[in-house]
């Protein structure tokens, strides 16, 4: 597939430039090839990622966390000229989609999530700089909260943390992947049952002892390969590129 063309409808699917996001959302790095047959997808922009990548055979890298943040590469140094170097010795294109990977209801992190753990009923919820990032939804039928602590530890991550001072049965849920633990606050005002992010910081367990919900935090990156993952698959299904997803064993 054409290289603008594909670059374009991603920048079209994912709302790019809609989302206010300290990422650069996009192309970050770009590469001499013109034609991409095969797409290589990852959580973050490491170094053994991209080699993994290179070993792989990929044209273009997709990732959810990016190595452009604001001005980051206003200096390109240490780590950063390694991972630009590697990148343009291999004429390696990367592209990246933070918040918008995040909210997009069909192929996002969050909308993964809530398919994971079977959840109905799905409305836009977690406002983060003006905009909805995850999604709140109900199960089909109310939980025992030892069960739902199973059902999150099977489908989202096995690294589980949890601040359990909600009911002890499980129904309505909010959703918002990654270091989102800060938005409990938001997941107990709506009177939620349930709150599922990446991470469990001492903000949150404060929230949730005093305001009475249940957070469960399976890992930053556990809960954000979904959208990656679903958007290389949705390129292969799509336009018949090649895709394969690079998992890591990460535990935070």
């Amino acid at each position: 597939m054409d290289k603008t063309e594909l670059l374009a409808t991603l920048a079209d699917k994912f709302a790019i430039d809609s989302f206010s996001d300290h990422s650069n959302n996009g192309l970050q790095v770009d590469s001499r090839r013109t034609e991409i047959k095969k797409v290589v997808t990852g959580v973050d922009a490491t170094l053994p990622f991209f080699k993994a990548a290179v070993e792989a055979g990929a044209d273009l890298v997709i990732c959810h966390h990016g190595i452009s943040w604001g001005d980051s590469l206003k200096r390109i140094a240490g780590l950063n000229y390694e991972r630009v170097k590697f990148l343009m010795d291999h004429d390696l294109a990367l592209w990246a989609c933070h918040l918008p990977l995040d909210a997009h209801a069909e192929l996002g992190n969050n909308a993964g999530i809530c398919d994971a753990l079977g959840l109905v009923d799905r409305k836009p919820f977690g406002e983060y700089h003006g905009q909805h990032i995850g999604f709140s939804g109900r199960l089909p039928a109310t939980m025992p909260r030892d069960a739902f602590t199973d059902l999150v530890r099977d489908k989202i991550g096995r690294n589980l943390h949890t601040a359990l001072f909600g009911p002890e049965t499980i129904e309505t849920v909010g959703v918002i992947s990654g270091g989102a633990a800060d938005m409990a606050n938001q997941a107990a005002d709506a009177g939620f049952d349930a709150y599922v992010d990446g991470e469990l910081n001492l903000t949150a367990y404060n929230i949730c002892l005093q305001q009475g919900l249940n957070l469960f935090a399976p890992g930053h990156y556990a809960t954000e390969r979904f959208g990656v993952r679903a958007l290389g698959n949705w390129l292969a299904n799509t336009f018949g590129l090649e895709h394969q997803f690079i998992d890591f064993d990460v535990p935070w």
